[in-house]
């Protein structure tokens, strides 16, 4: 009996334990808003329905987030944060239609940005975008 009530206590302290190790974290992330200029960015496939989506946040004081944080910063900061004012790259893309979704939220200039546009490839988004995509690089 005695060893049950042991493997129960010990049970109990492990799951207790867990619990704080979850919940300290969540708090602490909750609580840690960016400041400055930052945009988290991610791409769906389709229309941006959830599922399959990947992303990143991009810090620009100092620019993180990427190998071309540096240059995607200096490009929405060009652009006033408004990834709709970079301007489009000279590329020839494939015309093949395979829809991706762009869904760029966060804080530029003390301003909120909340951005989704859904382009007809990878290759459109990425002419139109410059280098704030380019996570891969």
């Amino acid at each position: 009996m005695i060893y049950i009530t042991r493997a129960t206590a010990t049970a109990g302290a492990l799951l207790a334990a867990a619990g704080l190790l979850a919940a300290g974290p969540a708090r602490a992330a909750a609580g840690d808003t960016p400041t400055g200029n930052w945009l988290y960015l991610s791409v769906t496939k389709g229309d941006g329905r959830p599922g399959g989506a990947r992303g990143g946040l991009l810090l620009c004081d100092p620019p993180l987030g990427h190998a071309r944080a540096a240059e995607a910063c200096a490009e929405l900061g060009a652009a006033g944060g408004d990834i709709d004012r970079i301007p489009a790259r000279n590329v020839f893309c494939p015309m093949i239609f395979a829809p991706v979704t762009l869904h760029a939220r966060g804080l530029w200039d003390g301003r909120s940005v909340d951005f989704r546009q859904t382009y007809t490839s990878r290759c459109v988004m990425e002419a139109r975008t410059g280098a704030v995509l380019a996570f891969d690089d």
